[in-house]
Formats: structure tokens, sequence, C-alpha cells
């Protein structure tokens, strides 16, 4: 049975905040809407519980038929004459009760903002919510982050978690945060799993004949009658101790195990290390520094409703690679089906609501010099004239930023004018912390920015991931008859400001192992 306040029909006038919280979303696999069982949401000190509440199935309000009749006694005694004008029901489904909460959500650059939610709102609420509200482009990859400071860890809340619930989970004392930032790793692994799975790490069924294509990958992670196994060397540190031991480790289902004898799986030799049932898997921030971890690659387990750094089980691996396939892995062990509804389900509104779909494969180059416009079809013909008129367009701006007059020194002072205003520019930005703000957006192919050089402030650095590793290119000034230009080969390419060299290389691999594609943009709430 739906509930009815979530079916709540506000009209248009009432803002755009009642559509983000309205349900009835159907599942993936073409059933009923799956529901999700949230806690009872808790009354403050004083609240007044409405008399047509419904008692719960626990029976903790279970009352007898005198009480009842003496309630409304008790009730018609204090009645007014007057007609209620504004019956709850006319009220928007989060002020129907007093149950609904204020949420403090941070950013990147850590502004913040409060916003008064219901009490079973999840992760993609808010996400939808401050997307309309900051008006940024909703290309599914906004996510909510759980961020403990006093443990060093965090971790993604998944679209469908109750975010009060999280919260409810946290100490008095700690200084605990929500992060609301771009993850485009979050679901990459369901478009490409053989990258996040290495075929070594994997053990499969004996019906696949030790053969698996993509799909057939993931479905067995997502059927609960298939066995999959992930196992590897992990370094794990044990309580009271400082020393990190190396072991051999399997993951299934059931849990966390690893072998007191060598890469033995058998019963006798494998011990219980963690279960996710009530646990949660969390990146460490600096493993290397603060838990002394033979790398930066450290991951913990922790009870959900433990914030104690004595309950951690702390976990380290070699490489990243190894890291994001126990991670993943582990998520795709708890959550199973729901984390692939929640990947499906924003690709299923849009097939509902479809919108236009502009790529440059349907962008055309014309022709509009004559009376009669044109289709461009030769190639060399329609790239000469793309790159003069983003020339035309460079020298038009420097005309007016100069007021007709256009200097070489005057014509870098435009170009950098035009690269300081792009969001994947990020000027004053150190190496170790392009590194980690590339780390937060998602270790895919393609996630990039770009930033001045510490080492030469004449030049540029282009910061890219490649294969869940991150390299830095230099991109040097080169200067020819007076105009100034920028290359990342060695002035065999040339461009005339940074903006044209990031639309080149969003297009066209060129030097570097993969185009441009996920940009890192730092989010002001």
């Amino acid at each position: 049975m739906s509930d009815p306040l979530l079916e709540f029909d506000a009209p248009a006038s009432l803002g755009e905040s009642a559509a983000v919280f309205r349900r009835g979303d159907v599942s993936v696999l073409g059933g009923d809407p799956v529901l999700i069982p949230l806690p009872s949401p808790v009354q403050p000190p004083g609240a007044l519980r409405s008399k047509t509440a419904a008692p719960t199935s626990t029976g903790l309000f279970r009352g007898t038929r005198k009480y009842r009749e003496g309630e409304e006694m008790q009730m018609s005694l204090v009645s007014t004459p007057f007609p209620d004008l504004f019956p709850s029901e006319c009220l928007l489904p989060w002020t129907k009760t007093s149950a609904s909460q204020v949420i403090k959500v941070y950013s990147e650059d850590n502004s913040s903002r409060a916003v008064e939610v219901p009490s079973d709102i999840t992760a993609r609420d808010i996400c939808q919510l401050f997307v309309l509200k900051n008006h940024c482009i909703d290309d599914h990859s906004w996510t909510l982050f759980e961020h403990l400071a006093h443990l060093g860890i965090e971790r993604t809340i998944e679209d469908h978690e109750s975010v009060l619930e999280v919260q409810s989970n946290w100490g008095m004392d700690s200084d605990s945060r929500l992060y609301f930032r771009k993850n485009y790793a979050k679901y990459e692994f369901f478009k490409k799993p053989l990258d996040f799975f290495p075929e070594n790490m994997v053990s499969i069924s004996s019906e696949a004949n030790g053969i698996m294509n993509h799909s057939q990958l993931i479905q067995m992670f997502l059927n609960s009658s298939t066995c999959p196994e992930i196992h590897g060397f992990l370094h794990s540190k044990e309580q009271g101790r400082k020393s990190w031991k190396k072991f051999y480790f399997v993951l299934r289902r059931s849990g966390l195990y690893f072998s007191n004898k060598g890469t033995s799986k058998e019963p006798r030799h494998l011990q219980f290390a963690a279960e996710f049932c009530d646990s949660d898997v969390y990146t460490l921030l600096s493993a290397r520094k603060t838990h002394g971890a033979p790398s930066d690659y450290g991951f913990c387990v922790k009870p959900s409703k433990s914030s104690s750094a004595r309950d951690l089980k702390l976990l380290c691996a070699d490489d990243e690679q190894t890291r994001t396939c126990w991670i993943t892995a582990m998520r795709l062990f708890k959550f199973g089906m729901q984390l692939y509804q929640n990947f499906i389900q924003p690709h299923q509104k849009q097939k509902t609501s479809p919108m236009r779909s502009i790529s440059e494969n349907s962008l055309v180059a014309m022709d509009f010099s004559g009376q009669r416009s044109r289709v461009i079809e030769n190639p060399s013909e329609a790239l000469s004239v793309a790159v003069e008129e983003g020339l035309s367009w460079r020298r038009k701006s420097c005309h007016r930023l100069s007021h007709g007059s256009c200097s070489p020194s005057q014509s870098s002072l435009s170009n950098i004018a035009i690269h300081m205003a792009q969001p994947w520019f990020h000027s004053k930005l150190s190496r170790d912390e392009a590194h980690k703000l590339i780390t937060q957006h998602g270790l895919i192919n393609g996630v990039f920015l770009l930033r001045d050089s510490q080492s030469n402030p004449k030049t540029f650095v282009l910061s890219l991931c490649h294969t869940q590793r991150i390299r830095h290119f230099q991109i040097l000034p080169v200067e020819d008859d007076g105009e100034l230009f920028y290359s990342l080969d060695d002035g065999n390419t040339r461009f005339s400001d940074l903006l044209q060299l990031v639309e080149f290389y969003q297009l066209n691999r060129g030097v570097l192992p993969c185009k441009l594609k996920h940009h890192c943009a730092r989010t002001t709430l």
C-alpha cells in the first residue's frame, strides 16, 4: 500500500520543491515499486500526535477501546465552534507532520546550505533538490557523501538510502558532514565491469566456463543464486597494534574472510573478518599518514551503528585498481539489485519524458556567406571554416577588450580572461590538490582539469585520469611572429588559447591517452 503523503499532487504554484519529493517510479523489472522500509519518524518533545494516525504494526501504540473513547471525549471538550478552514490535507507532504528536520550540506569549497527535509528523504532527493536550486546540469553523476572527519573516512551514500537514517548513526560530538559533489564513477561498473573487476581477482561459477562478457559478469553479482568470489592479498591492521600484516582475503556473499594458511580457501583455514548486512565500506582519506598504512589505497569496514575507531576493520591495497575492485564488490554484495535500479531509474525517466539530445554527430557545418545557406560536406573545408570562425571570434573579443588596438600583450590578456572563466580551470592548485580533486570526482577515463604550473609560472598543466591513474601534461606557450600560442606537443599543434585547446582534445585524443570527457568543477552552494 503506497503512502498518501508521497502521492500528493501539489499544484504548480506551490513551487518546484513539491515535485522533487514526489514518488511513484516503477521498478526496472516491470513490477510494483520497490518500497524501502524506513524507521518511524522521531517526534520532538511536546509535539502533538494526530488523532487520525494509524497505530503501528509493532503494537507499541496499541490502545483499548476505552482509551480511544476517553481521548475522543477529551478532544470534543476542547473543540471550538469555528470550522477548520485549513485542514492538514491542504499542506505540502513534508508539512503534514512535525517529522521534518533541518540538515546541512557542504560542497567542495566548504560552502554550506541548510534545508528542511521530510523524514523519509533519500540521497537522490537531496541531489535533485540542490541541482534545481543551484541550476546545475543533471548528468546523473551528482552524489551525496558521508564524511566522518574524526575517523578520517568517507563513503558514497547510495541514492536509495535514507539521509536522516544515516545521520542518526553519527555521534553527538563527532565532526560529521554531508557533501554534495559529482562522482562520475558511481555507476561506471555497470557500463564497463571488466575494467573494475580484473580477471585474476574474480572466481566465477563453473557454468560460465571461465569466459564472461560484460553483461554476464554483472548478472553474476546481481543474481542471488550465483556464488562469485573476489580474492587477493590485502594488508590488514589488527586492533591495538601499529603494524600491518598481509593476508589472503576472500569476499563472498556471506562476508569477508582471510586465510591463516597462505592462499588456502579450505573452510578450516578461513577466518571470518566482516559482514555487510549492518556494515558499510568507507575509503580512508589519508591511510599512510593517519594509520601508518603501507600505501594510500586504504579502506575499511565500519558497523553502521558505531562511531568508534576501535570498531573499524582497516584494510589496505597495493594499488587503486585493487582497492576499487574490493569496494565495488562489497557495494554489490550488500545492495545487489537495488544498485542497478538506482542506476537505471534516471534513464527510465528520460524515456517517459524525452528531451532533444545534442551530440557531435547531430551537428553539421553550415556556410551563410552567400545569398543562400549551404551544408559543408567536405570535412577539410568544414575544419578550416571552424578554425577561421574561432579565430575571428577571438579577434573580436580581443578588439572589444583593447578598445581597437590589439597588441601581443593585450592578446595574451584576453586569452587569460577566456580560460579563467571556465569551470575546468583551477588557478592556484597544487599537484596534490589536483590529484585529490580528480579522485573525488571518480577515477574513470577522461576526468580532467587545467591549472597553473607550480614549477614554471608561465606554463599550465593538464591533469588527466586514465586507467585509474592520474597523469600530468605540461602546456607550453609558443610565440610566433609576435603571437602567443599554446601546445601540448612541442608546438606541432598550436592553439590560440586554452579554451580552443580543451575543445580540440574533447573531440580528438591527439597525443593524450584518451579524450577529455568529464571536467572537475567546484560547486558553491
